[in-house]
């Protein structure tokens, strides 16, 4: 027998098993080979570790587990730290699920001070080295969308200064990005009030500034409901800019239904404007454990049935 089907057989019960997950809750039910029965109407993409305990250690495991339960889409933050003959095979493996695969980090020399508002020629050199090496990473693994934080605040230049530089710093990354068909989503953040990136309005300026097909908003849930709420509102005005979605609830950052944010109505809401764009699941899990993966599985069920 194939470990992944071991793996599957040993975690999922052999047969048509409900996992209810509360009063509410839709129920997810996981058939004899161990799919889900119905998959998802958006491409809402997993990373490695967030089904470890159904599916294992072993990363091309957890690959398969997430394509057996209906997801067709999946993103890994760390891929550039990956080695290439890693990143290959998760590459290949992907092509074999029909698998789309979503954001990577663009590797810019690490820390917030790092920031491509301050103008710095060291800065941006560390920047436009991370999108060279990024072009590389994507062909391996058949990578569009690339995630862009462009730092923090300089706050001893004026605001306008630092649009400028950034603006600048993007042009020359977009340059390198957009003869390989690659996009870098910039990420506004509610982690610090440090950071440059803030708000969906803000990066869009960015963006229609850059005005490059290689530039775009990513647009992550659980970060604007943070720092400026108004979703669905906030959403449209920026949705020409908007290139990559991410989730988690608030508060808490973990799946949706176990916060205040009202997933179905956002997905809902996506859907009618396009099913093309990968959301990806960029949260924690409310529960521990098997049990925690199967109230994540039906927790994405249940805000995807609008």
């Amino acid at each position: 027998m194939k470990r992944r089907n071991f793996l599957k057989n040993s975690v999922l019960t052999a047969g048509a098993t409900t996992l209810s997950v509360g009063s509410g809750m839709a129920m997810n039910t996981i058939n004899k080979a161990g799919k889900a029965e119905a998959g998802f109407q958006l491409k809402y993409a997993p990373h490695f570790g967030m089904f470890k305990n159904s599916a294992g250690n072993d990363l091309i495991d957890q690959l398969h587990f997430m394509a057996d339960q209906g997801f067709t889409a999946f993103e890994d933050n760390g891929m550039m730290g990956r080695n290439e003959s890693l990143q290959t095979k998760i590459g290949e493996a992907l092509a074999q699920l029909n698998m789309t695969m979503g954001v990577f980090v663009v590797d810019k020399g690490g820390n917030m001070e790092n920031t491509l508002a301050a103008g710095k020629k060291e800065y941006i050199d560390i920047f436009l080295d991370g999108c060279r090496r990024a072009v590389e990473v994507a062909k391996r693994v058949n990578a569009k969308w690339m995630t862009v934080v462009p730092g923090g605040y300089e706050r001893n230049l004026p605001i306008g200064i630092q649009d400028a530089n950034v603006i600048e710093a993007l042009r020359r990354g977009a340059e390198i990005l957009e003869p390989h068909g690659l996009v870098m989503v910039l990420e506004p953040l509610s982690d610090s009030p440090d950071l440059y990136l803030r708000t969906s309005e803000q990066t869009f300026m960015i963006c229609k500034a850059v005005n490059s097909p290689s530039c775009k908003i990513l647009y992550d849930i659980y970060h604007m409901q943070k720092n400026e709420g108004n979703l669905i509102h906030n959403i449209e005005l920026t949705w020409d800019e908007i290139g990559y979605f991410q989730i988690g609830d608030n508060p808490g950052r973990k799946e949706p239904t176990t916060g205040e944010i009202n997933f179905k109505n956002v997905f809902k809401f996506i859907h009618g404007r396009s099913t093309d764009f990968v959301l990806g699941m960029e949260h924690g899990i409310l529960l521990d454990g098997l049990e925690g993966e199967k109230r994540l599985i039906a927790a994405y069920k249940e805000s995807d049935s609008f």
